[in-house]
């Protein structure tokens, strides 16, 4: 018995710490390159955007973009497949001249996870020149 809970107590220290791992596990953080050739339809700017977005295990989305080259006036992430135009559905703030991040409780819903999931969600960064969006990344979800 005291064998047995011996093992019981490692198992729930591992299961313990495999949760932790687990839920940093589960995060998708992926870097992302933003040009004006994904766009839909493609724009010509001379302008990019790059930076990281994280997705945690809880749908919590962490973002963070620099601009070069264009003056940006909004940001979003956006649902909608490669080559197609969605809705806002998280939007950035801008914390800089060139900067966007999420705000600090930003969270995607179940049904905008599965997109994330099945790379159907994508980073937007707009200007006066490009209302619709200058630069564009499609994010993988994985």
């Amino acid at each position: 018995m005291k064998k047995m809970l011996h093992k019981m107590g490692t198992a729930v220290a591992i299961a313990s710490a495999g949760g932790l791992f687990a839920i940093a596990g589960h995060a998708y953080a992926e870097e992302v390159l933003l040009s004006g050739n994904n766009e839909v339809p493609p724009v010509q700017s001379q302008g990019s955007a790059k930076g990281n977005v994280t997705v945690g295990a809880d749908k919590s989305v962490k973002v963070d973009i620099t601009v070069t080259g264009f003056t940006p006036t909004a940001a979003h992430i956006h649902q909608g497949a490669a080559g197609a135009n969605g809705p806002v559905i998280v939007p950035f703030t801008k914390s800089g001249d060139n900067k966007f991040t999420a705000a600090a409780d930003a969270k995607l819903t179940d049904a905008q996870y599965e997109a994330y999931k099945a790379g159907n969600l994508y980073v937007n960064v707009h200007s006066a020149a490009h209302p619709g969006g200058e630069v564009r990344a499609q994010l993988k979800g994985k």
